[in-house]
C-alpha cells in the first residue's frame, strides 16, 4: 500500500512539474523558406519553462515554438537542456527578427534583437543549413494557441 501511495504522489509531481506533459503539448506544421517543420506549442508559463529541458532527443525536423503573451525582448537560456539548439525570435508578423546558436548547460542567455511574440527552438545549425536568416518569414503560427499567460 505504501509503495502505490510512494508511485502516486511522484507520478502526480511530475505531471505538476511539466515534465510528463511534454507529450500533451500542441503541434503544429510551420513553413519557413520551403522547408517544413513539426513544432511543440509551449504557450503557457509552465510550457515555457519547461521548454526542452530534460529531453534526450529530438527528431531532425522538429522543434518547439514558444508562444509569448506580448511583444516584447525575451532571452533564452539552456539550464539542464542536454541537445545544443538554436534559436530564432519571430515578430508578431512572423518576421524572423535574429538567430542565435546556443549550447548546452549553459546558462548564456541569448536575447531577441526587436520586440518578439515567439521563439523557435530547432537543432544547432538547422537555420543555417537551410539558409534561413533574418528577414525571412514563418507561416503557419496562427495555428498556435494563443499564450495563456
Amino acid at each position: 500500500m505504501r509503495s502505490i501511495m510512494f508511485v502516486s504522489f511522484f507520478c502526480a509531481l511530475l505531471i505538476m512539474s511539466g515534465v510528463v506533459s511534454a507529450t500533451d503539448l500542441q503541434r503544429i506544421s510551420l513553413n519557413i523558406s520551403g522547408y517544413t517543420l513539426s513544432a511543440e506549442v509551449a504557450n503557457t508559463h509552465a510550457s515555457r519553462a519547461q521548454g526542452l529541458m530534460f529531453r534526450k532527443s529530438l527528431d531532425e525536423n522538429a522543434g518547439m515554438l514558444f508562444v509569448f503573451p506580448r511583444n516584447a525582448y525575451y532571452g533564452m537560456w539552456m539550464k539542464n537542456t542536454t541537445i545544443p539548439l538554436s534559436v530564432a525570435f519571430i515578430d508578431e508578423k512572423g518576421s524572423i527578427i535574429n538567430i542565435a546558436d546556443m549550447q548546452p548547460q549553459t546558462l548564456f542567455v541569448h536575447y531577441s534583437a526587436g520586440l518578439a511574440k515567439y521563439a523557435l527552438e530547432m537543432h544547432v545549425g538547422w537555420f543555417s543549413h537551410r539558409n534561413i536568416n533574418a528577414g525571412d518569414r514563418v507561416t503557419g503560427l496562427e495555428q498556435a494557441s494563443i499564450a495563456a499567460d
